[in-house]
């Protein structure tokens, strides 16, 4: 029975993906070290470090999807080794070949090498991700390039802006994600075969040609020395995951605040029989988009844990290494969740067009204070302008006093503005910066950047 909510099957699919939890589920991580090993003894054939048949043998009849896992598990009690049982169980498939079975490895150059091997798996899924919901990201930053909304700091209206402009942010830092996940990529699925302390002792003079041909087999980058003691590849990898789980994150909180009923210019997909509430028939939660925000905390902690491995005894201890076992599943998993639960939410979200017209007007112009304060300000001056606006703005906000009444009746303003050109700095539409070209110079940069898998 499951005892983790990732594993769960009412609730697993809330925290992961099942693509995900196979990369690192227990058969999976099994039979990447059983990988390993079989790489590892073809090398070592290949250099005769040992006997070319016995390389052979192992190739041959090494086979992680005849083992029984429950059966290692009940040895590794006993042994209280984490890798014996398994080079046993190994030995008694290969026969007298099994002699040969990790010959000149230690056990964490074989966990190690085939964590890697799990992580470059899902690399590959982070990757396909990341890059898709830059794609839909473009394409709805494109569709609302022009859609006027009201732009909010510190919680409150601001100016106005357009929904394009807030969805081409987005896109701007998916596009650096992918170039991080480019970047980082060869740094960080590289494995490590080089014996108990990193220096190829028990390989005689082979052991660099060893391990390069062992890891060319297993399509993994070769260390330029034996990274033991050095975690910060996973490091790495788990610093662009918090990266763009932030991002994520972000996006579900915002979008999240968007749908609340007060606001209501976002909705999320909808589906007929989704229920809100066990108790009030009416509710239409944003259930994925808490689902999107509420990752990130886990992994942002998971993260943490694995930036603790960096701090290593000496040449090697386990202390740290086994933290990694904990963290790089979660932070995978959960990651794995909000990726595809964002693109969900990106090909089918709703969003009221006519709501945030609306919501530009809600403050009887005051949104447009600032416009009206520098354009006053090239007739009184701007420090002028802006204590005059400034008196006018708080009254009309604390008397609820339509805001182009007060400007119009203002003793000293009116010699200095008219109603029609009043009119036309109260339009939100006419003060929208230069919000719609930067949607065109991001979308233009993503696609010259290559990173979306599509022609330039």
């Amino acid at each position: 029975m499951a005892s983790h909510v990732i594993d769960f099957l009412i609730l697993g699919n809330n925290f992961g993906t099942a693509e995900m939890r196979h990369i690192w589920s227990e058969n999976n991580r099994l039979h990447q070290q059983v990988a390993v090993e079989i790489a590892l003894a073809k090398a070592e054939g290949e250099y005769g470090v040992i006997p070319q048949q016995a390389a052979e043998q192992i190739a041959e009849r090494a086979d992680a999807s005849q083992l029984s896992v429950s059966d290692i598990a009940a040895e590794v009690a006993k042994a209280k080794h984490s890798l014996m049982p398994t080079i046993n169980a190994l030995q008694q498939q290969c026969g007298e070949a099994g002699e040969y079975i990790h010959y000149g490895v230690t056990t964490q150059d074989i966990v190690d090498t085939a964590t890697v091997l799990q992580l470059k798996e899902s690399f590959d899924i982070v990757q396909r991700d990341t890059q898709a919901i830059a794609v839909e990201l473009k394409k709805l930053a494109k569709t609302y390039q022009h859609t006027p909304m009201v732009g909010r700091t510190h919680g409150m209206q601001a100016l106005p802006t357009t929904f394009g402009f807030k969805l081409a942010v987005w896109l701007d830092e998916f596009i650096r994600h992918l170039s991080r996940l480019n970047e980082i990529k060869e740094r960080v699925l590289v494995g490590n075969l080089n014996g108990a302390i990193g220096t190829y002792s028990a390989f005689g003079e082979h052991g660099v040609a060893v391990e390069r041909k062992a890891l060319a087999l297993l399509q993994l980058g070769v260390p330029n020395i034996s990274w033991q003691s050095a975690r910060d590849r996973f490091s790495e990898y788990a610093s662009v995951v918090a990266l763009i789980s932030g991002t994520l994150g972000k996006i579900g909180n915002e979008l999240y605040n968007l749908m609340r009923t007060e606001i209501n210019e976002i909705e999320e997909p909808f589906s007929v029989g989704k229920i809100g509430s066990t108790t009030m028939p009416h509710k239409r939660n944003p259930a994925a988009f808490e689902g999107l925000a509420s990752l990130t905390a886990p992994i942002l902690k998971s993260v943490a844990l694995i930036h603790e491995s960096m701090k290593v005894e000496h040449e090697r201890d386990a202390m740290s290494w086994r933290a990694e076992w904990i963290a790089l599943p979660e932070i995978n998993i959960y990651l794995s969740a909000q990726l595809q639960t964002a693109l969900f939410i990106l090909k089918g979200m709703k969003v009221n067009q006519a709501q945030m017209l609306k919501n530009l007007t809600l403050q009887q112009g005051l949104l447009l204070s600032e416009k009206v304060m520098f354009e006053l300000g090239k007739r009184l001056g701007k420090q002028t302008a802006h204590h005059i606006v400034y008196e006018l703005a708080m009254r009309s906000f604390e008397q609820q006093q339509p805001f182009s009444d007060l400007l119009l009746n203002h003793p000293e303003l009116k010699p200095f503005l008219t109603e029609a050109e009043l009119s036309n700095w109260l339009d939100p539409v006419n003060y929208l910066g230069q919000a719609i070209d930067k949607v065109d110079q991001v979308i233009k940069y993503a696609q010259a950047s290559g990173l979306l898998g599509e022609a330039k």
